[in-house]
């Protein structure tokens, strides 16, 4: 898939519009990793890129009393999908044990981490993660898409991943008590 009149590679894309993120919104991006088929490996030759990332601002933005946005909606195209979270909101889904932060902390595919992040979840949130709440969400997960794709009387290949693989996932917690090793 080609992003307009870019000529480099996707990883080299996405690490300069990570840059550009962090220049304009003055953030500064703690991970970053893919998310969705092309993480799972489903990837299709229509598959866009999914990237998400967790970030922090400066502390005088935390101590502000206005309401302020605990996300950044960067680019929606046919190629690039790019959206982050405030640590904030990360570390208040990971204490909910929300399993698409856990899941996005376990990305095989990383464009950018940091030292500060790594110890952060080893030390912090990784020990939030509960297997009865992870297993609700898949198995949610999987009904869900089972009723949005499965039910109608054509159905495109991938749509049957998106059923299967929230299943494999429950059993694999089952069997592993952990949602990766």
């Amino acid at each position: 898939m080609k992003y307009e009149n870019y000529d480099g590679s996707i990883q080299e894309l996405v690490r300069g519009k990570l840059k550009e993120i962090e220049e304009k919104e003055n953030v500064r991006i703690l991970h970053a990793v893919e998310s969705g088929s092309r993480a799972w490996g489903i990837a299709s030759a229509d598959s866009d890129y999914d990237v998400r990332f967790i970030y922090v601002r400066d502390r005088n933005f935390y101590l502000s009393l206005r309401d302020t946005k605990d996300f950044i909606d960067w680019e929606l195209n046919e190629v690039l999908d790019i959206n982050g979270w405030d640590l904030k909101k990360a570390l208040q889904h990971f204490h909910k044990s929300n399993a698409t932060v856990f899941e996005w902390a376990n990305s095989p595919v990383v464009y950018a981490t940091t030292p500060e992040w790594q110890e952060l979840y080893s030390t912090v949130a990784q020990h939030y993660f509960s297997c009865k709440s992870a297993l609700y969400h898949y198995y949610g997960t999987a009904n869900k898409n089972y009723l949005a794709f499965l039910t109608e009387d054509m159905v495109k290949y991938k749509k049957y991943f998106y059923v299967l693989r929230p299943i494999l996932a429950c059993k694999w917690i089952e069997e592993k008590n952990a949602l990766r090793r």
